[in-house]
């Protein structure tokens, strides 16, 4: 079982405990805009959009928010500009990070990110200093009560998935790019409700202990709570007596 995945799922009650709705809100309108305007603003022709609108669920977002933003997606209201940005960096323990950025203002976003990593031991990398530690793939996420192992495996992996994971309080399944949408019909037309998305995940993790684990914690979660930043990825994992302790 994947350390950091855990973290992640740790993150994720936390940060519902936490109730951040507005930044959360925010991000995902941000998301849906580009969406709309990138592909259209029917989900079922576009699912970029349509992932977009799975994370506004299972963020409770009211309904009038989600068609504002995809009408300012398609131009029947008027919107910020934003331009899509792939930041990459190294942190402590050599751990290297993607960032998904949505900015209406570059100027302004790079020089608060390059900060973000100098406070917390790290730097902000060139353009493939750390893309090349990645590969993009589909991930369906669902309750663990939803489903068995056995009833995912049965369903995701006939459909062409690569892996189900526990990640704590949630099953993961993880595919291909090309047959995320394939896996996303199948286990959803199981009964069975589910979000999806597309992500960078690392080629290979590296296990990071003791400070170094702290400091790359915040770091990340530094990260995510920039108002600009849409998605953080790394390639570190911690194990189960780091993420006993760190989630104390």
């Amino acid at each position: 079982m994947s350390g950091h995945n855990r973290w992640s799922s740790i993150k994720h009650k936390k940060g519902a405990a936490d109730a951040k709705r507005g930044k959360i809100f925010t991000k995902i309108i941000k998301e849906i805009t580009v969406s709309a305007r990138l592909g259209g603003g029917d989900p079922g022709g576009n699912p970029r959009l349509r992932h977009a609108l799975d994370e506004a669920k299972a963020a409770n977002m009211p309904s009038d928010n989600v068609a504002r933003a995809i009408k300012k997606g398609t131009g029947e209201l008027e919107g910020v500009s934003y331009e899509e940005i792939t930041y990459e960096g190294v942190g402590p323990s050599g751990v290297l990070l993607l960032i998904e950025a949505l900015t209406d203002n570059r100027n302004r976003t790079n020089p608060e990110l390059r900060k973000v990593f100098e406070k917390h031991n790290g730097q902000l990398g060139t353009p493939g200093s750390a893309a090349w530690a990645f590969e993009e793939k589909g991930l369906v996420f669902l309750p663990k009560e939803a489903a068995s192992e056995e009833q995912l495996f049965e369903v995701a992996v006939g459909a062409g998935a690569e892996n189900v994971e526990d990640t704590g309080d949630r099953w993961m399944i993880s595919t291909d790019r090309a047959t995320l949408e394939p896996v996303r019909q199948a286990v959803s037309a199981a009964g069975i409700e589910v979000s999806a998305q597309l992500a960078r995940v690392p080629k290979i993790k590296k296990l990071v202990e003791g400070r170094d684990a702290e400091v790359l914690i915040n770091l990340v979660e530094a990260l995510e709570d920039h108002d600009d930043v849409q998605k953080v990825y790394s390639d570190f994992e911690l194990s189960e007596a780091e993420l006993q302790r760190l989630s104390q």
